[in-house]
């Protein structure tokens, strides 16, 4: 389209380690003498565990270098600050992928895909992959491929191995578990750790189990929300991206609690997933910071 500009394509450095002085001095004082131009900079500092985190965004026309070459000089300061794993560059010209997982619910999906189409979400969506096919053919009308994988009794490993092979094969920068009703095994997990992305009601662990909107009507709740977080082993307790909620009435039926429910994790995923694609979140042990 004529007159559209390109955005501007930067370099984000996301970054954490031990707290100490002249942290921030050594990484603007790198980038400025390589002409970095910085037009974005948090800080945060945990006194709980004593660890500084980081988020700077550089211009990426004011650098001598591309981002390859940003991440092999920024190596050496990360080290030297002992930064070990916990920092990144990553760059805006990347075009950023997603794979997504389905079951039968179609709130997240259906969203997450009207996002994409408006230019709202910044993402390529690569497939979606389901254990029932209900949802082929909303994806199919948005150009996606959509790939049927059964779970049949007996054979989940099978399964998830076929899911495992079609999701990498895409190498995504996010995996989201949109209302995906399945749990993932541990290697995938691991295989996928700071990827996979997943959201579900915020009643857990107080409702387990079957109809936990029925539940928490019986119990008279006034807020309903939602948890978006990263998916590890240990079911629904991954580090948190992203939470709210919405105000419940003694006049709302179950009904309304599970449509005011849909509404409220729809635009939790969609914030979570975002800010995840704009490296905004950098992950300490079971915590996160959120820039």
């Amino acid at each position: 389209m004529s007159g559209v500009t390109a955005p501007e394509r930067r370099y984000v450095i996301t970054f954490g380690c031990p707290d100490r002085t002249g942290i921030i001095a050594r990484i603007s004082g790198f980038l400025a003498e390589h002409g970095g131009w910085i037009v974005e900079a948090a800080y945060h500092t945990d006194p709980d565990t004593g660890w500084f985190f980081t988020r700077q965004v550089v211009r990426a026309d004011s650098l001598p270098f591309d981002a390859d070459e940003l991440r092999a000089r920024f190596g050496e300061v990360a080290a030297e600050l002992s930064a070990e794993s916990s920092w990144q560059v990553s760059d805006t010209g990347e075009r950023r992928r997603a794979v997504i997982l389905v079951s039968k619910a179609g709130h997240c999906l259906y969203d997450l895909l009207g996002r994409v189409a408006s230019g709202e979400l910044d993402v390529d969506v690569a497939a979606v992959i389901g254990n029932h096919d209900s949802l082929a053919d909303i994806t199919r009308a948005h150009g996606i491929p959509f790939h049927h994988v059964p779970f049949p009794a007996g054979g989940k490993e099978a399964a998830f191995e076929q899911v495992r092979k079609l999701v990498d094969e895409h190498d995504p920068h996010a995996v989201v578990l949109a209302r995906f009703m399945q749990i993932l095994p541990a290697d995938l997990c691991r295989e996928w750790a700071g990827r996979a992305i997943n959201i579900h009601h915020s009643f857990l662990p107080s409702f387990i189990g079957a109809k936990p909107y029925h539940q928490a009507h019986t119990r008279g709740v006034k807020l309903v929300g939602a948890t978006c977080h990263y998916v590890t082993a240990d079911l629904d307790a991954g580090p948190i991206i992203e939470q709210d909620v919405i105000r419940v009435g003694h006049g709302d039926s179950v009904e309304d609690m599970v449509r005011k429910g849909r509404d409220i994790e729809k635009v939790t995923l969609a914030r979570g997933l975002r800010w995840h694609l704009e490296n905004r979140v950098l992950v300490h042990g079971n915590r996160t910071v959120v820039f």
